[in-house]
Parts: structure tokens; sequence; C-alpha cells
């Protein structure tokens, strides 16, 4: 902990605070301490239970994601406020966890949008990479419904998995594409030059386009 308030810089910090994380850490020099102590389990747990943010981000490097249990990230889930702890942990440790299908299933029925969120995070990486086990035609009358109006983080991930099903799914795509004009939501997120904007009927013309090309 000694070594990570070292690490701090007010800079960062002041950009992340615009993201809703509060830490100001360089995400580089984090990974070079992960990398430098290597899977530790047991100071993971410790670093998570502190509730520090950039504690909790050095925990999701160096844990062992098939350790943990499924309730114990059913409550870390809940507990991880910041955006970029929720989205590490979804990505670096529940992804990889043997209880991720119950979890997706679970999430993305809850009633915390926040947890419904990480639900549908993981949907979006069946829809790339196991899209048996989906519906995808069910998941856009979802999307279609539900979406215009979600809170924020809910509707941004929910956004990520139409743009998915439209690029990975060329059956699913004209219809992916008219719901994303119609619903309109991202059209107007500021985008920066050279990035590809966020608004699924441009994510995902462009990502075809490319692949094509």
């Amino acid at each position: 902990m000694a070594e990570l308030a070292g690490l701090q810089d007010p800079k960062v910090r002041a950009v992340n605070e615009r993201h809703g994380d509060d830490h100001g850490v360089n995400l580089g020099n984090l990974r070079a301490l992960a990398k430098r102590l290597k899977t530790r389990q047991e100071l993971a747990c410790g670093l998570w239970e502190t509730g520090d943010t950039a504690a909790r981000l050095l925990a999701m490097l160096i844990c062992r994601p098939k350790a943990f249990e499924r309730d114990e990230l059913d409550v870390m889930v809940r507990e991880a406020r910041a955006p970029k702890v929720h989205d590490w942990l979804v990505n670096y440790v529940v992804k990889k966890s043997p209880h991720s299908e119950e979890l997706r299933l679970a999430w993305a029925a809850d009633s915390d949008p926040v947890v419904a969120s990480a639900g549908w995070a993981l949907t979006t990486e069946r829809v790339t990479k196991k899209p048996e086990v989906l519906d995808l035609a069910g998941l856009l009358d979802v999307i279609e419904a539900e979406m215009k109006d979600a809170p924020d983080r809910l509707q941004w991930a929910m956004n990520h998995c139409l743009a998915q099903i439209g690029i990975e799914h060329p059956g699913h795509r004209a219809r992916a594409i008219d719901i994303g004009e119609r619903l309109g939501v991202l059209k107007d997120y500021p985008t920066s030059p050279g990035c590809t904007s966020p608004f699924a009927p441009v994510w995902i013309t462009e990502m075809v386009r490319r692949r094509h090309d």
C-alpha cells in the first residue's frame, strides 16, 4: 500500500476522476509492479479488501481467476463501483472463471444496472466466441426495447453487444444497424480523431469495412 501511495500522480488522478475512477497511479507503473509481484492470490485478496481503487486494480493483475468461488465474484462485482475496477474484474477475472456462464445469466437479469452491465459484457464476449449459447434475435429484442432508457453504464454495455452482433453475424447485421439508427444511442458521443464512433451503425459499418479491406 505504501508503494502504491508513492506511485500516485495528481495529474493522472485528475484525468481519471473525469471518468469516475478515484486513483492516480499510471497503469503502466501498476502493471510493472504486478509483473514483479507475480501471481499471489492471498495478497490479491488482501488488496481487494482494502477497498482502495489502485489496490483493487493491482489485485486483478496478480490473482488466480479460477480460485474465486461463484459467490465471491458476485460480492466483488457489487463492490466494484469504480468503472476501471469493474471493467478489469469482468475482463481479467470473471471471463476466466468456471462460473462465468452462471454469473452471466444471473447478472444480466439483475435489478442493479451496474451489475447488469457486467452480465451484458459477458454476453458480448459470447456473441464473438460462443454464439451457439445465445438467442441473438432475442437479444436484439431486449436491446431494442430497453437500451434507449437504460442507465449510462448499462446502456453502454448493451450498445457494445448490439454492435458486436452486427459485426460478427451478417444475418443479423441489417437489423442491428436499423435498431441503432432508430434509437440513436451515442450518436452524438464525442470521438477523437482516428477513433471509431461508439454509435452502433457507424461502429458496425467501419469494423466490417476493415475486415473486408
